[in-house]
């Protein structure tokens, strides 16, 4: 993890060229399909938004990036089209086609995981719950899904994961609890809760393995989060646990962060080995 770390933050740029966010001419870009699966956790059918990438083939296998929204939101949020300010599918289109990413899949998910309702109602320590029960739906529901009906590689060298807000919260929380089945870990302007909280501050590391990266990202104009991402920096370099700071300058909560981390975390990812 030391190492890699070292390697990615010689290449890291504090935001991603305007030209990465078009579609240029002569690059084939992935496609966005929805999907419903049915979720034992949440006891009825779920969505997600998958991008396979362009040519995808049952022949070939793939990595796969978890990629999650923030609270109030879904899984359309940062798989958006429409939202001038994502752009995702085109950065990650436009990486992989210049040689700097892996062909990969990217998964968005619904991460409100509640047996008992279907959407957030309120930002409260109950639907903060929901949002964190995400941990067995992914487990238990969601990537045995996946590895069950598409083309992809498993374990720790092939799967990655990130998120936004709450979705960041959710990200480093997961990662931790989950040490031995995601290789590359990002957080974008994530949410307050994980440490301290549900993880003690002492116990915020990764002691039975470690990802080879941790990417976290904030933005010095994020005024819904604030300083929680420098809180998780600061417990995580008391903690001697290797990690990347990308801070955006003039960086807001949402599509301008968004998009300088997957810039930087998709080039990154399925590359350490």
């Amino acid at each position: 993890m030391e190492a890699y770390t070292a390697q990615i933050q010689a290449k890291m740029v504090e935001t991603e060229p305007e030209a990465e966010r078009t579609e240029k001419a002569g690059v084939t870009y992935g496609t966005l399909q929805k999907v419903s699966y049915y979720s034992n956790t949440c006891k009825r059918n779920r969505n997600f938004n998958i991008l396979l990438p362009a040519n995808y083939s049952t022949s070939k296998k793939y990595p796969v990036l978890y990629a999650m929204h923030g609270y109030w939101q879904n899984e359309d949020t940062l798989s958006s089209e429409e939202d001038e300010s994502m752009r995702l599918r085109q950065i990650i289109g436009n990486a992989i086609a210049a040689g700097e990413a892996e062909d990969m899949i990217v998964v968005y998910p619904y991460i409100y995981a509640s047996d008992t309702q279907d959407a957030c109602s309120a930002m409260d320590d109950a639907n903060n719950a929901a949002y964190d029960n995400f941990i067995n739906e992914l487990k238990n529901d969601l990537m045995p899904y996946i590895e069950a009906n598409y083309s992809v590689l498993t374990g720790k060298d092939n799967t990655a994961l990130t998120g936004f807000s709450m979705g960041g919260r959710e990200s480093l929380y997961i990662s931790n609890k989950m040490p031995d089945t995601f290789g590359y870990v990002g957080a974008i302007c994530p949410a307050p809760g994980v440490s301290p909280g549900l993880i003690a501050e002492s116990d915020f590391r990764y002691t039975n393995g470690s990802p080879y990266l941790l990417l976290l990202t904030a933005g010095s104009n994020d005024t819904v989060v604030y300083d929680s991402p420098a809180g998780y920096h600061d417990i995580l370099t008391n903690n001697n646990v290797p990690h990347i700071w990308h801070y955006v300058n003039g960086g807001y909560h949402g599509g301008n962060c968004i998009r300088a981390h997957m810039y930087n975390f998709v080039r990154a990812a399925f590359k350490a080995n």
